[in-house]
């Protein structure tokens, strides 16, 4: 089949994103193209759109991280994957748009489990989880796990991921409706960040012994808190900064304690690292997404033409899950 010379994308232009016609691009060595069904929002293209973001060198400029959708084309060398399989894909820009090549190694197979919505809304948030969590953090079994922004895309995979391979999972949120979607995903308790402690919280539930790993998106007082709320040798990792970056922090509990501050991004890491990754998805999280056990949550869909909407969504924070935006 032809592929069209120009097709539908967005990119950030006066500070917001703005559907525009671009160049179909073609697959090179080691790389598929995907005709795209559905991309989500991440934090980071809300950033990339005020220019505080911007793709690394060689990406493209279009805006997302992530898309579903099926393969129309091969680059020279490609084996893994034929023409029509449904895949899922990372990407480090170029999601947001009908044509958007991937390397091979950062695709995985659609799950028949899932629709295409929650297909177009996996790929980020399962490689920023798994990468951090259980690579990065090394949580081990028994060990137990505190979520910050439990009802975000990256909580809500977080807490369902390792509540069924058993861990004990607690999750902070800011309303009852967003507790009582962490509850019901697995959370063994939801804290409401606003009215509680989650420092005391999370010690009342571990007999005050704290929790071994933390996965932390807000960044700035929070830091002190989570060293405070950390038993022996645990360990924080940090994939954001909402609060800010900058923070004035007593060290000495990482000294007494073993303490270990992690932190990482996804964009900029190499084709054969992001494949690392995915490796490790597919080993450890696929087979509970195939099995219908876990499943990314969809807080709500968009046409591509309404982007703008979209962004405002995630800007205002009252979405709970991913925002999925429908592309073909």
């Amino acid at each position: 089949m032809s592929l069209p010379a120009t097709m539908r994308a967005v990119r950030a232009i006066d500070q917001k994103p703005t559907l525009v016609e671009a160049d179909t691009p073609k697959p090179g060595p080691g790389e598929v193209l995907v005709r795209v069904k559905t991309t989500a929002l991440n934090r980071a293209d809300l950033a990339q759109v005020l220019g505080f973001y911007p793709p690394p060198k060689g990406a493209s400029d279009i805006l997302g991280l992530e898309c579903a959708g099926e393969i129309a084309a091969l680059g020279e060398g490609v084996t893994r994957w034929a023409p029509g399989d449904a895949v899922c894909a990372l990407v480090a820009g170029g999601g947001y748009a009908e044509y958007c090549v991937v390397p091979e190694g950062s695709c995985l197979p659609k799950p028949a489990a899932i629709s295409w919505e929650q297909a177009g809304a996996a790929a980020e948030a399962f490689f920023t989880v798994w990468t951090n969590v259980s690579d990065r953090a090394r949580l081990k079994g028994g060990e137990t796990l505190l979520v910050h922004g439990g009802a975000s895309g990256i909580g809500t995979t977080a807490i369902q991921l390792y509540a069924a391979r058993g861990h004990a999972v607690f999750a902070t949120a800011g309303s009852q409706d967003k507790l009582a979607l962490c509850r019901k995903l697995g959370a063994s308790r939801a804290i409401n960040y606003r009215s509680e402690d989650f420092v005391a919280a999370v010690k009342e539930e571990t007999g005050g012994r704290g929790v071994d790993v933390i996965l932390d998106m807000i960044g700035g007082d929070y830091l002190q808190k989570n060293l405070d709320s950390l038993a022996i040798e645990g360990r924080v990792v940090n994939i954001a900064y909402q609060n800010g970056a900058n923070v004035t922090v007593n060290m000495m509990p990482v000294l007494l304690r073993r303490l270990s501050i992690l932190a990482s991004t996804l964009r900029a890491r190499t084709a054969a690292q992001k494949a690392d990754v995915a490796a490790g998805v597919l080993r450890d999280a696929w087979p509970l997404v195939e099995a219908g056990t876990i499943a990314p949550v969809i807080d709500s869909v968009f046409p591509l033409e309404k982007v703008a909407e979209a962004h405002a969504r995630m800007a205002a924070g009252a979405h709970a899950g991913k925002i999925v935006l429908s592309v073909g």
